[in-house]
């Protein structure tokens, strides 16, 4: 059992918990986790609870393949009034925030925020470790190879879980000497990885138990599944 003090709310992780996603962009890959207006965001969040997710995970920046940078100021201004908005509404509520840079990390947290999900592990803005450490709050650490621009350009791996599996060794001894106690690590489905690559690590996923922190898994409306099937995203 993990347990996890996220902003002052406490986290108890003993069996598989749920994550609701809601993109505050006009560009993420699927049309309905999309939501700009405060008021479908909110029905949208309430919905959510109702369908008994623990966390809900608030992103204002698309990460699809090939998709533009927003800057910090920009990621801000998408979603701090809606993150604000939530928190009120829903004080008990866990928010997770998706970011990579530093400043919006540190001003989500002072809105309500309780956790920092940052797709680049850690390598897109050198403060973001030192500043989540000082945050006092749990950290996702997910592993991309590339970036949104250019993940999807023929990644190649000649073992996908190992590589991983190092990669977040590496970081998690960083996020350590930065002050990071609380780390979930992602294995990053379908970012810089193929179909082939997606399975491999589903299959070995009981790997990442040796680390010894909890493993988020993203496989919702991913490509993998639909593009496998035969069918689409929605």
């Amino acid at each position: 059992m993990f347990t996890l003090n996220c902003n002052g709310k406490l986290l108890l992780i003993n069996n598989p918990l749920v994550m609701g996603i809601v993109n505050v962009t006009p560009d993420s890959f699927y049309a309905g986790s999309r939501f700009t207006g405060e008021k479908d965001i909110m029905l949208q969040v309430e919905k959510m609870i109702k369908e008994g997710v623990d966390i809900v995970d608030i992103g204002g920046q698309s990460t699809r393949p090939r998709a533009d940078h927003l800057t910090s100021a920009e990621e801000l201004k998408r979603i701090i009034d809606p993150l604000y908005s939530v928190h009120k509404t829903f004080p008990e509520l866990i928010i997770s925030v998706d970011t990579f840079y530093a400043q919006v990390a540190k001003e989500s947290v002072a809105a309500g925020a309780g956790m920092i999900n940052d797709i680049s592990g850690g390598n897109f803005d050198a403060e973001m470790l030192p500043t989540v450490a000082a945050l006092s709050v749990p950290y996702v650490c997910m592993h991309m190879k590339g970036k949104p621009q250019t993940m999807q350009q023929s990644p190649e791996y000649e073992n996908v879980t190992k590589e991983v599996l190092d990669f977040f060794i590496e970081r998690m001894d960083s996020c350590k000497k930065a002050g990071i106690h609380d780390i979930l690590v992602d294995p990053g489905f379908g970012f810089g990885k193929n179909r082939g690559h997606n399975f491999e690590l589903l299959k070995n996923l009981g790997v990442f138990k040796m680390l010894e922190k909890p493993v988020m898994v993203g496989l919702s409306r991913k490509s993998t599944i639909y593009k496998t099937l035969g069918v689409t995203a929605e």
